[in-house]
């Protein structure tokens, strides 16, 4: 059961390199998008004259595998095929999905290695019977990167404790083998496309996925450092956050003012003749960039000891386009993870 883990692992690797391979091929392609579905449809097309049973979710030869009566080549055979057949359909955007093909796979697997087991041991064999189904939950365990989940599955649908032992002991070493080599599951990776991080903790992925941009404030008031001191101290009444950000004719950051970087000229006006906003301005402040990530900002906030923090469009224009204030990014959190929460409850 260890080698037929080993096995599966080595399978479920190729299988989701293959689809990640179609992706970036069909990225590529100067087909326009429209047309990429239509391609790939083509192509499965070709291989189900030969060979049908790369067709739909593969019911039928899930069950035939299990009921034994493919040959080592057909088993083979059909691994090959139905990777490459869910490589082009999930590359090309034909259609389809990753769960069943993985079944199906992993079945093939299991078969073929409980053909060649019982040739070598027929003395230790449980039948290929019992191999196939050990196949699938290894296989689909190790790409779906769900391997408790699976184990279970396969238990509700045997009912027998003595193959969810094997299943336990395979998909383990399956979901291990695939997790250091190749670094994560399927569903990680096609998250990660989409700019989702997830490798660390449930609340650090989703603090991940939201932006500083998300939930910058926007109104802010700005002067220029040319300003007079006494301009400063009235709009500083008035001010959000109680700051002014200093900025030059073309947007750009270069300084904060609050009534603390006033010092004496908060209420000596016996210099404001000599005075203005850039000469008491707090001269590179710490910023945001508008990109950043919640947990960058989370970060920011805890080694500056700010509540408020000014966000520039990036670092090196440093144009001021917003304001991030800690409360809202702690609140925005806390909101992603109810409604994380709140969508595991209800099966989303």
């Amino acid at each position: 059961f260890v080698l037929l883990g080993l096995v599966s692992a080595v399978v479920a690797i190729v299988f989701m390199r293959a689809t990640m391979f179609a992706s970036d091929v069909a990225e590529r392609t100067p087909l326009p998008p429209w047309a990429r579905p239509a391609a790939g449809g083509l192509m499965i097309g070709i291989i189900a004259i030969f060979y049908p049973h790369v067709l739909g979710v593969g019911y039928e030869a899930t069950n035939a595998a299990l009921m034994e009566e493919f040959s080592l080549w057909m088993l083979i055979v059909l691994i090959v095929l139905k990777t490459a057949a869910t490589a082009i359909s999930l590359g090309t955007g034909f259609g389809g999905g990753v769960f069943s093909p993985s079944l199906f796979i992993g079945a093939m697997v299991g078969g073929a290695y409980g053909i060649v087991a019982t040739n070598a041991f027929p003395e230790l064999s449980s039948g290929h019977g019992a191999y196939t189904i050990i196949g699938m939950g290894a296989v689909a365990g190790a790409v779906l990167g769900a391997p408790i989940s699976t184990i279970l599955m396969v238990f509700e649908l045997t009912g027998d404790y003595a193959i969810t032992i094997a299943v336990m002991i395979s998909t383990s070493v399956a979901s291990i083998i695939t997790q250091q080599v190749h670094g994560y599951s399927f569903f990680t990776w096609q998250l990660a496309r989409r700019g989702i991080v997830v490798s660390g903790a449930h609340d650090v992925g989703l603090i991940r996925s939201t932006t500083v941009r998300d939930v910058m404030a926007l109104e802010y008031e700005t002067v220029t450092p040319e300003t007079s001191i006494a301009t400063v101290r009235n709009r500083l009444l008035t001010a959000p956050f109680g700051e002014l950000f200093v900025v030059d004719g073309d947007g750009r950051l270069s300084g904060v003012i609050t009534y603390a970087d006033l010092h004496e000229a908060a209420f000596d006006t016996s210099h404001d003749a000599e005075l203005t906003a850039a000469k008491v301005a707090r001269a590179r402040p710490t910023v945001l960039a508008a990109d950043e990530t919640l947990e960058s900002a989370v970060k920011m906030f805890s080694t500056s000891g700010e509540v408020n923090l000014p966000v520039v469009d990036s670092k090196e224009t440093m144009r001021l386009v917003g304001v991030a204030q800690e409360h809202a990014v702690i609140l925005a959190f806390h909101r992603a993870l109810d409604q994380a929460r709140a969508e595991q409850r209800l099966g989303l």
